[in-house]
């Protein structure tokens, strides 16, 4: 029969084992546990590194289409910019196209030019309209600013002289192109004449009174000088 010591020692001794097998179990477990959450840190890490991969491609993706979209829109731009251009320069040539012109010799008042020995500018200095402003009302002259067929026409009014010809000439840089001439000897004279003309761009057209010639004008407007453009070439 066993003494009370020994059942002690006994139980003492189990109690012993049965902890050393428990504390085993919880560092098995411990230790299994470990081995388990270190995969699930590797996969979210490369996860992550692969979704920032993902998110570099999609970003130099996005540069680049808008690299390409500041390019359309630079060239966008300039078709713009040179649409401004053209539609600037139609207007303008355009605006050439417009072309017309009266005047008479005087504003106001009754006033008789000539006799000159030689011929002699007119200066039409009144201004009915001078569209283009090809017109010079200081020099009498005008200058064509466009390649084109132009109409011009000279009307004249004078006194009736037995020696002295009521006459006018209209010219073309230099040459003579046609008259209004009157030799009436007495009474008022009124005479016209005109032409079309090709002219090129810098080409000038005036009106000369003739030699020994006279003409006059008064507030009423009977000596005029006029032209337009029939169409551009």
């Amino acid at each position: 029969m066993k003494t009370p010591g020994a059942v002690l020692l006994l139980l003492w001794w189990g109690l012993l084992m049965v902890a050393a097998e428990s504390g085993g179990v919880r560092y098995k477990g411990a230790a299994s546990t470990q081995q388990t959450c270190k995969p699930d840190i590797y996969t979210v890490l490369t996860e992550m590194s692969t979704f920032l991969a993902e998110q570099r491609v999609e970003l130099r993706a996005t540069k680049t289409q808008l690299e390409a979209m500041e390019t359309r829109l630079r060239a966008s731009e300039k078709t713009t910019e040179d649409q401004r251009a053209l539609i600037q320069e139609l207007q303008e040539k355009e605006e050439k196209r417009k072309v017309s012109f009266s005047a008479s010799l005087v504003a106001s008042g009754d006033d008789t030019t000539g006799p000159f020995n030689t011929a002699t500018t007119l200066v039409f200095k009144h201004v009915f309209t001078n569209t283009g402003s090809a017109y010079n009302p200081n020099t009498g002259i005008f200058t064509a600013p466009v390649r084109g067929v132009y109409h011009f026409t000279i009307h004249v009014f004078g006194d009736g002289h037995q020696s002295r010809p009521t006459a006018a000439s209209l010219n073309k840089n230099g040459e003579h192109v046609d008259i209004a001439y009157s030799g009436v000897n007495s009474h008022h004279v009124a005479v016209s004449n005109g032409a079309s003309l090709l002219l090129e761009v810098g080409d000038v057209v005036y009106v000369k009174l003739w030699a020994n010639a006279w003409v006059r004008d008064t507030g009423s407007h009977h000596t005029t000088f006029s032209g337009h453009l029939l169409f551009a070439m």
